[in-house]
């Protein structure tokens, strides 16, 4: 039996590919745990400073894998689903999108259900131009829209776009999820993997701390009022500018070079 998720090392990117290609890279229990595993180990490898997820074959991610036979024995279906969110599908919604390094989604085909949720909860999405994305929660499975996907939806494309994404299903090409703001960029696919790496180095030589708490700054304004954001800039602000890359940026603009990060 072939390893669920692949790991590949480039410098200091990592790159995890879901690897059940036969099944469109459904979520099951097995390739949720090993990506879990792989995240959590990548979070505390100092020499990680970003991270590439894509998927093996011709799809990114089908969302939850329906065949997946059901242990144990919920008292009702809903039972199940509900207990297979809490210890699986909600945790890595949640590692993903609170990795503390930036992440970039390389989206190599369809990317349906819980599989845009993955997607959108990394910092960037890069898409082939063949991908798409499609919600079938509601109106093929009677369901609602899960792995963040209505929490991201409506924040990244507007109401009346993320109730027509929802409600019909019907598949957003990579294009137009560009226009649309849904996602980062639109590649060609032979440039899928190169244009992927590129923004994965880059990412990899901010300064981490810096990084980490950008990303964190940006979460919390969609909670915060402005006088709270303001706080939190400063404090951040604070703990950065007591931290050496600080003084390497600035050495580094009056020295008039590129800065040099250690973290």
């Amino acid at each position: 039996m072939s390893e669920p998720v692949l790991q590949s090392r480039d410098g200091a990117v990592l790159t995890i590919t879901l690897n059940r290609a036969d099944a469109l890279n459904a979520l099951n229990r097995p390739l949720m745990e090993a990506m879990r595993a792989a995240l959590a180990q990548a979070a505390a490898d100092k020499t990680v400073r970003a991270l590439i997820i894509t998927g093996a074959g011709r799809g990114f991610c089908s969302g939850a894998d329906l065949m997946e036979p059901r242990s144990g024995k919920p008292a009702t279906p809903g039972q199940g689903i509900s207990d297979s969110m809490t210890s699986h599908f909600n945790p890595l919604a949640r590692d993903v999108a609170y990795f503390p390094k930036p992440v970039v989604a390389a989206v190599n085909g369809i990317a349906a259900g819980g599989g845009v949720g993955l997607a959108l909860a990394a910092d960037f999405v890069l898409a082939a131009r063949s991908a798409s994305f499609v919600q079938v929660f509601t109106p093929k499975l009677a369901l609602v829209p899960d792995m963040g996907c209505s929490w991201h939806l409506p924040r990244l494309v507007g109401r009346a776009r993320a109730r027509g994404l929802a409600l019909l299903g019907d598949k957003l090409s990579a294009e137009d999820a560009e226009r649309w703001g849904l996602i980062w960029k639109c590649v060609a696919d032979e440039a899928l993997t190169a244009e992927a790496s590129a923004l994965a180095q880059r990412l990899a030589a901010l300064p981490p701390l810096a990084a980490q708490r950008a990303k964190q700054a940006l979460d919390a304004a969609f909670d915060n009022d402005l006088a709270a954001q303001l706080d939190l800039e400063r404090r951040y602000q604070h703990e950065l500018g007591d931290a050496p890359d600080f003084v390497e940026g600035v050495r580094a603009f009056a020295e008039k070079r590129a800065p040099k990060f250690g973290g």
